[in-house]
């Protein structure tokens, strides 16, 4: 238990960050722009220490007590690939159970459970095998592989955190480096990489330039080895291609969302930051189908009123920091495309907020325009700050009608809702017919993504292409996916409205997605609660998780005082009856001080624990309190549950019972 780091709280942290962010960003009065940069440099150095100091302190807490650890640890172990010892094993399942409750039951969802091996043909009908990349580079001697954007990433944050000597303005420009990373192609990542001279980071070799790299393992089905099919890189697929039966099994009704926990696989390239990015992960995804023309939401008003940091892209490309919106006010203003896509984004608030995420590191950070594919109507990620910065635990977005349109046209299945109307209606429809012949000639190989593209233009859109193609012949027209602009002539696309009597009306449901990364979310939530606190002797620094009992790992300890016959009886009874009454806990009836005792407990995470003092009557110790009360053996089962449960509080247990001191009971 004795810490030989900093002693750094989250609240410091924070408090580090924000120096960082604030008082580095702008010279003081009367301070020159050299010594400023100074200060600057200083500071971020600082504040790199101080974050690497308490990022080591919670990962080797969470090594040393099992949470979770290399896999394959005796055989050196396999990048990117982890175990769950028991605590840790718990905590996930808390938190799954906690996804379950939150949103299959309280939302009435579908649950399926999919295969992870994937036949290629329904990938390549995503996308996947195509576009499922990241763009890799080489060591030109001893052919090891790296991330290219990684290498820059490093390369810039490296200088801006240790280079006393740099300028403004070069500061400047590898922050804007860092800001686009994302966005910048294979020959720019490969120009900056020359430009900066960066070199292999274990040998100091030249690079190859960068090349993608496509993310999913392979494998075949069968012993033929003729179907070729992928480990599954996402759960969302399976939902997708099942929405016939789906939308069957609910009655044809919608809307209605179906969800799905597993495991998905993802071949990265240099797994690194533990659970934050590795090769095998926990996903729970859902898919809200909903009729593109009412996006509306009946729960909508439950989430309104909630006020939380929201990171708008007008706010990101202006040089703003996110900041506090009442949910409803982005809605009405058009920061959210719409209710659904905002309730769901005030429910992903709530679920990781009751988790134990701090809510003052929480912030939803919508997608640049140049980030989103061209379907996609509007995206939002649900980023936590941890010491690693700002990290996306879950994405929130509206993909429109892309997957099921996609699965529609690569399987010959129409994946479509019906509305029947009472009454036959004359409706004017939007036709976009595109020559596929003259669009083949004209851009061969990337043929499909233009349609795609031309298919799915919204009315505005596609009549302002027909009145230019018909006064000019041809027309500029942006393709996300190719990112340029190619020229469509009045030959390539017929763009009409017609008008006909329908007895019901037939389309492709649109779809919102929350994509949860459990991993992830698990990892933020290990920071969020870790913090230290001196020892009564105040000779070392004891280590505590502040885990809300929803999700900690053992909800109570239980131990005798003193070793006693008679106090190991009671302890055992009541560790009997909180078996019966599915509470997890520990009992520890070792010789060691209870001071020692609650420690070893704290460390854990465990709320609360029973001290079996008498026969008649026990103790409740709060973990971050320190504050007891005394309790009669035949209620302290039913004590611990309703507070654990979420029944009651803590506050109003210590309303019910008495308080008992012990001014010796803490190490």
């Amino acid at each position: 238990m004795r810490c030989f780091y900093p002693v750094i709280s989250p609240s410091n942290l924070r408090f580090l960050s924000r120096c960082r962010l604030f008082n580095a960003s702008s010279p003081k009065p009367q301070e020159s722009a050299a010594t400023h940069v100074l200060r600057r440099n200083s500071l971020s150095m600082n504040v790199a220490v101080n974050r690497e100091a308490f990022r080591q302190a919670v990962a080797n807490t969470l090594e040393r007590r099992l949470f979770y650890i290399p896999s394959f640890k005796i055989y050196r172990g396999v990048a990117g690939l982890y175990d769950y010892g028991p605590p840790g094993c718990a905590v996930k399942a808390n938190v799954l159970a906690f996804w379950r409750q939150h949103f299959v039951l309280e939302e009435n969802m579908l649950e399926v459970d999919c295969p992870c091996v994937t036949p290629e043909v329904v990938l390549k009908a995503s996308g996947h095998v195509d576009k499922f990349t990241d763009l890799m580079v080489k060591d030109e001697k001893t052919g090891t592989c790296y991330r290219a954007d990684h290498l820059v990433k490093d390369f810039c944050n490296e200088k801006l955190q240790n280079d006393n000597t740099m300028t403004a303005d070069k500061a400047a420009e590898l922050r804007h480096v860092l800001a686009v990373l994302d966005d910048l192609s294979a020959e720019e990542l490969g120009a900056r990489i020359k430009e900066y001279g960066i070199t292999a980071p274990e040998t100091k070799s030249p690079l190859s330039d960068p090349y993608p790299f496509n993310l999913m393992f392979q494998t075949s089905i069968g012993p033929s080895g003729l179907i070729p099919g992928y480990m599954r890189p996402e759960t969302a697929q399976g939902i997708f291609v099942n929405f016939k039966d789906l939308y069957y099994y609910n009655g044809s009704k919608l809307p209605f969302a179906a969800a799905q926990i597993g495991q998905a696989f993802r071949n990265e390239i240099s797994p690194r930051q533990g659970l934050l990015r590795v090769r095998e992960f926990t996903l729970a995804e859902i898919e809200h189908f909903v009729d593109p023309e009412d996006k509306s939401h009946p729960k909508y008003s439950e989430v309104v009123d909630l006020e939380f940091l929201m990171f708008p892209r007008e706010e990101q490309t202006s040089g703003q920091s996110a900041r506090t919106i009442q949910l409803g006010e982005a809605v009405s203003t058009g920061i959210v495309n719409n209710e659904t896509l905002a309730y769901f984004i005030g429910r992903v608030y709530l679920f990781l907020t009751r988790l134990g995420i701090d809510k003052d590191r929480l912030r939803f950070r919508q997608h640049l325009a140049n980030e989103m594919a061209h379907y996609a109507a509007d995206c939002w990620d649900a980023e936590i700050e941890c010491s690693y910065g700002w990290i996306e635990c879950v994405g929130i977005a509206d993909r429109s009608a892309y997957d099921l349109r996609a699965h529609s046209e690569k399987s010959g299945v129409d994946l479509v809702a019906h509305e029947k109307f009472s009454e036959p209606r004359e409706v004017e429809k939007l036709v976009i017919a595109t020559v596929k012949k003259e669009l083949g000639l004209a851009f061969r190989g990337n043929q499909k993504m233009v349609v795609e593209a031309l298919e799915a233009m919204d009315e505005k859109e596609a009549l302002e292409m027909k009145a230019t193609l018909e006064s000019k012949g041809e027309a500029e027209f942006n393709v996300c996916t190719l990112g340029k602009n190619v020229t469509i002539k009045k030959n390539m696309v017929t763009i009409s409205k017609e008008k006909k009597k329908e007895h019901q009306r037939v389309f492709t449901p649109s779809v919102i997605e929350p994509s949860f990364g459990i991993g992830r979310i698990i990892y933020c939530l290990f920071e969020h609660c870790f913090y230290t606190r001196p020892s009564k002797a105040g000779d070392e620094q004891l280590n505590v998780f502040a885990f809300p009992p929803l999700v900690a790992p053992i909800k109570c300890s239980v131990f005798p005082l003193i070793q006693d016959k008679k106090y190991d009886a009671v302890a055992k009874l009541i560790s009997k009856s909180l078996t019966v009454a599915g509470i997890s806990h520990k009992i520890d009836i070792s010789g060691a001080t209870i001071g020692k005792r609650y420690a070893r407990t704290d460390e854990l995470g465990i709320p609360f624990a029973i001290t079996v003092d008498s026969t008649s009557s026990v103790t409740i110790r709060e973990r971050d309190s320190k504050d007891q009360i005394r309790v009669n053996v035949k209620e302290v089962v039913s004590v611990v549950k309703d507070v654990t449960d979420g029944q009651s509080s803590w506050a109003d247990a210590k309303g019910r019972f008495p308080a008992h001191s012990s001014v010796s009971a803490d190490a």
